[in-house]
């Protein structure tokens, strides 16, 4: 049975990190470390992710702001909110929160953020830092990844470790980060032949696809660490006809809540062969707002240089 990477608890202990560093870094200056948020429109998702955020600022001794648009809001409109907190002397990290509208063009919007700044990572500057493997402010969720690994000594260097996804948000950056920690990397998707015989070659599987189940066990190589990034909110049992026999608990809370939270992996099936598995919920998602936190701090840091 495989042991679980709990992402809530090394959650926990990077954000009293962070909030540690916060306290040293603040010691002869009294200004916090401060976080902007961006939220167009009022999409009920996007509502609880950024609550999440900044009840975590509160938590670590970050000064967080949110800045709200309507769903109406135009580029131009968007774009000097962003110029407004790239000139503002107290803000050091600025994201602008996903989804937005459709009208909005997201790549431009998030390219006009400051790089020193951009603590979700996105922009050109720091992907091409990353890619270099230099220092810079690189996506949290990968960030994450890497973390929960590193504070579960689970070995990178010189594994194969096998990636499902290629978004700009986790697939690619984890790739360049599991690279730059002397992993071999294979990026899959949704598109590549011979799948399931690519994940059983994998010593560590990343799932970051975004569908249900989409991992079944015998797609693991036993003893593998598997990690799960997806979370998916499930409404239809017909969408996980797997869950009855392998998890009946989480099936039955499906059915009588008419909702459940499920990852990429059939993790009922994925336990019984891994070494090491992320649940989901409660794995990798507490980890991302974490390293937003980090970030911040580094950001702040950056600029006090």
């Amino acid at each position: 049975m495989a042991q679980l990477l709990d992402g809530k608890i090394a959650a926990q202990k990077i954000l009293e990190t962070v909030r540690e560093g916060i306290v040293t870094s603040t010691q002869y200056n009294f200004r916090k470390p401060g976080l902007a948020v961006i939220v167009v429109g009022d999409n009920p998702a996007s509502q609880v992710y950024v609550g999440h955020k900044l009840k975590a600022c509160e938590l670590v001794g970050i000064f967080s702001k949110e800045y709200r648009l309507p769903s109406s809001a135009s580029m131009e409109e968007v774009k000097l909110a962003i110029d407004e907190l790239n000139r503002s002397a107290n803000i050091d990290g600025i994201l602008v929160q996903m989804p937005l509208p459709s009208h909005l063009d997201a790549i431009d919007l998030v390219n006009r953020i400051d790089p020193l700044k951009d603590v979700d990572g996105f922009t050109p500057h720091n992907q091409i830092l990353l890619l270099k493997g230099r220092p810079g402010l690189f996506p949290c969720t990968p960030l994450g990844v890497m973390r929960l690994l590193e504070m579960n000594n689970v070995l990178v260097r010189g594994k194969h470790a096998v990636i499902i996804g290629r978004s700009m948000i986790v697939g690619k950056p984890l790739s360049a980060m599991m690279l730059d920690a002397n992993a071999t990397v294979t990026v899959t998707h949704s598109h590549t032949e011979h799948l399931k015989e690519i994940c059983q070659e994998a010593d560590i599987l990343v799932a970051a696809i975004g569908r249900p189940g989409f991992v079944q066990g015998s797609w693991i190589k036993p003893g593998a660490v598997v990690i799960d990034v997806g979370i998916n909110r499930v409404t239809n049992p017909a969408q996980v006809p797997y869950l009855k026999a392998s998890e009946p608990e989480r099936y039955s809370q499906l059915i009588n809540k008419g909702s459940l939270l499920l990852g990429d992996v059939r993790f009922g099936e994925a336990e019984k062969v891994a070494s090491f598995i992320t649940p989901v919920p409660g794995g990798v998602g507490p980890l991302t707002v974490a390293m937003l936190m980090s970030n911040t701090l580094h950001a702040y840091r950056l600029r006090k240089k």
